[in-house]
């Protein structure tokens, strides 16, 4: 099978992803994300929740930290800290793409991953915090997290977490083949 590398993309006669077919990806989840966040900060105040089900609500919620709000008290530093890590984790996502992109599985993961980080730096950019809305609540949760809440999230934590779950899916997988 021949293969030729472009700058931007890889041009395989077998049908191979190219880079910009995963970047399209990610900027649509991007958009998403963004738009979900500007519906929440159109409606809500921060602090504000609405029941939707037994089981989930609607709020605003702002994380000026990371996961489950690690650094969220730190003095303000954090912020350019995140930024700075979510732009390197892209750069370097981007020349994995572009290197693998041919890896389905793996560019799946990267591209989610890619999209999450970029919608929690614009966040910061944007407003100094993320912007978090999706809280999931049961009652067996109550000895995990105080109240039964699994802590705020939004879009791109998705993203983030599925293209997680799909690095180790994918690792699993070479593990076994090999």
């Amino acid at each position: 099978m021949a293969t030729r590398k472009s700058s931007f993309k890889t041009v395989s006669s077998g049908g191979g992803n190219s880079l910009l077919a995963w970047l399209g990806i990610a900027f649509i989840i991007i958009l998403l994300d963004q738009f979900t966040k500007v519906l929440v900060v159109g409606y809500f105040q921060h602090g504000d929740s609405r029941h939707v089900f037994s089981f989930f609500n609607l709020v605003r919620a702002h994380n000026t930290g990371a996961a489950f709000s690690f650094l969220a008290h730190a003095g303000g530093w954090q912020r350019w800290f995140f930024v700075g890590l979510g732009l390197a984790a892209a750069t370097f996502i981007i020349y994995m793409l572009r290197q693998h992109g041919h890896q389905k599985l793996f560019a799946w993961a990267l591209t989610l991953i890619l999209a999450g980080a970029v919608g929690n730096v614009l966040d910061r950019l944007i407003h100094g915090y993320v912007v978090d809305f999706l809280d999931f609540h049961w009652a067996w949760m109550s000895p995990l997290f105080p109240g039964g809440h699994f802590p705020a999230f939004n879009v791109a934590d998705c993203g983030i977490t599925i293209g997680a779950a799909l690095l180790i899916l994918d690792e699993l997988r070479r593990v076994r083949k090999g």
